[in-house]
């Protein structure tokens, strides 16, 4: 349809082929795990033979929202029992990007489940600048929401983990991470980088242990800090992070004590920073479970998908 390659997603559920058939099929389901679509709403058929139509809608925030129409064009199940359902979608409102596009669904039976697939592509508006925006930016989003909604599907047919409850657990993991990062970067750049006579100098200092390199090795604390500040931020699993965490809080703290015992007094003080730092990453680590990835999909084409 374009230049751009189209966008595929694997990935195998162990499960039957009714169950994912009516999860992906029905309507009501399908919203409930698919990042891409607010609502979706079957139209009536004249004849039992014609293509399935369905309107669908795309809440973008702001109060706005995308809505398109579409169609199921075929299914079909082979001599392997594996099935094949193939649509093709279109939308009318002029500042959607996509214009109309199409593509299909694979059910193929094996040991292991059921592998699902999915390979679709569209064509966009704009011109040249749409082209653009959609290799960069849009395709790259797409492909990633159809995975992160594909592994949120294998959870709640394998481990009955409610979309909504993923969709939870996610929003939660990366509320703590950003809290995490911002207290990292914070540190390291504030007290440390920016303003190093706010009282963090003088704690290396009265450590005695950086005699004549004590703004040095505050600089190098402070980058270090930012560091891993940024890795809260990175799309990686995050639960030896946490862990990592909580050591290297707890190494601070017992540092910051040994060289200046009086900030066990001072207000707001790094044991009350430390306790909640690494309450967050006790949560997070409890809370890593179940939490869907697009990691844990297949993102290439294989030679006969193509």
């Amino acid at each position: 349809m374009n230049k751009n390659k189209p966008i595929y997603v694997e990935s195998t559920i162990n499960t039957d082929m009714d169950r994912i058939w009516q999860a992906t099929q029905d309507p009501e389901q399908h919203e409930q795990w698919d990042l891409r679509f607010t609502n979706i709403t079957y139209l009536p058929k004249m004849d039992e033979d014609e293509p399935q139509r369905f309107e669908y809608k795309t809440n973008i925030g702001f109060g706005l929202s995308i809505a398109g129409e579409g169609e199921s064009v075929g299914t079909k199940e082979d001599e392997n029992a594996a099935r094949t359902s193939s649509l093709k979608f279109w939308t009318d409102m002029p500042f959607s990007l996509i214009k109309k596009g199409g593509g299909y669904w694979k059910y193929m039976p094996t040991k292991d489940g059921i592998q699902f697939v999915t390979l679709y592509d569209y064509t966009t508006r704009f011109g040249a600048a749409g082209q653009l925006l959609d290799r960069f930016v849009f395709r790259p989003l797409m492909g990633w929401a159809t995975a992160w909604s594909f592994d949120c599907l294998k959870l709640w047919l394998e481990e009955n983990v409610h979309p909504k409850t993923s969709l939870l657990r996610s929003m939660m993991h990366w509320v703590i991470c950003a809290v995490l990062a911002v207290v990292w970067i914070y540190q390291g750049l504030v007290p440390k980088l920016l303003f190093p006579d706010s009282g963090e100098l003088a704690i290396v200092q009265k450590s005695g242990l950086f005699v004549g390199f004590e703004e040095t090795v505050l600089l190098m604390i402070g980058f270090l800090e930012i560091a891993f500040g940024l890795i809260f931020l990175l799309p990686i699993k995050k639960k030896k992070v946490f862990y990592i965490n909580v050591v290297v809080l707890l190494g601070l703290l017992a540092g910051a004590i040994f060289s200046n015992p009086a900030i066990l007094v001072a207000p707001f003080n790094p044991i009350a920073l430390t306790l909640v730092m690494v309450g967050l990453s006790v949560i997070g680590i409890l809370n890593s479970k179940g939490i869907p990835s697009a990691k844990n999909c297949k993102r290439k084409m294989r030679g006969d998908e193509s």
